[in-house]
């Protein structure tokens, strides 16, 4: 059976998810949804009720991360999970502090007791980190780091681009930049139709 892979387009966490799958070459049947009306096959295969999910012949992996691992430890042809320790460090800063602040900016409205002021400082505190660690990439070649932390960062730029542009992280900038322009994040980001009972999911990549 080929694996499927839950997805939603735009969640950074399916969006990694996907990448670690290019990058691998593993071919899985990817079922597209609406966030809005999840699938009742999905709910009972996600034990979250979040994607991305990932099912698999003997079991489900239910974590973005434990995704990229699982199609990475199957083949990992420009070596991703041969990080600096110092890797997992910055992915759960990232998945931590950053993204606890980055919700309560893009969405204000369901969190109208906190300080917006205060979480855009914690926010700017990592990325400002970040920036003074990249050269070209998060360590001296892409690895799990960049493509895990990369659409957090995308989303956070998106809130205000022209602000995020004119802050003074120009290696940063550069970096989500050339992330954004490669053939690889299009083709993740390529829109699939949704699927539905009964129908074939595309097979990707």
């Amino acid at each position: 059976m080929t694996p499927v892979l839950w997805s939603f387009r735009r969640c950074p966490y399916a969006i990694r998810a996907r990448l670690a799958v290019l990058q691998a070459g593993t071919p899985v049947a990817l079922r597209e949804i609406k966030l809005s009306a999840k699938p009742e096959a999905f709910l009972a295969a996600s034990p979250s009720g979040t994607v991305p999910c990932l099912e698999l012949p003997d079991g489900v992996i239910d974590e973005s991360l434990d995704i990229m691992t699982w199609a990475l430890g199957r083949n990992d042809p420009d070596g991703w999970l041969d990080m600096p320790a110092a890797g997992r460090d910055w992915i759960a800063r990232c998945d931590g502090p950053f993204k606890h602040a980055l919700d309560r900016m893009k969405y204000a409205s369901r969190y109208p007791d906190e300080d917006s002021a205060a979480h855009r400082a914690a926010a700017c505190a990592f990325l400002s980190d970040l920036d003074a660690q990249i050269a070209t990439w998060v360590f001296a070649r892409p690895t799990l780091a960049d493509a895990a932390i990369l659409p957090f960062v995308r989303q956070f730029a998106f809130i205000d681009k022209p602000w995020f542009d004119a802050q003074p992280w120009p290696r940063l900038q550069g970096w989500l930049e050339r992330g954004l322009a490669s053939d690889a994040f299009a083709r993740v980001m390529t829109k699939q139709p949704l699927w539905a009972p009964g129908h074939s999911a595309a097979v990707f990549p």
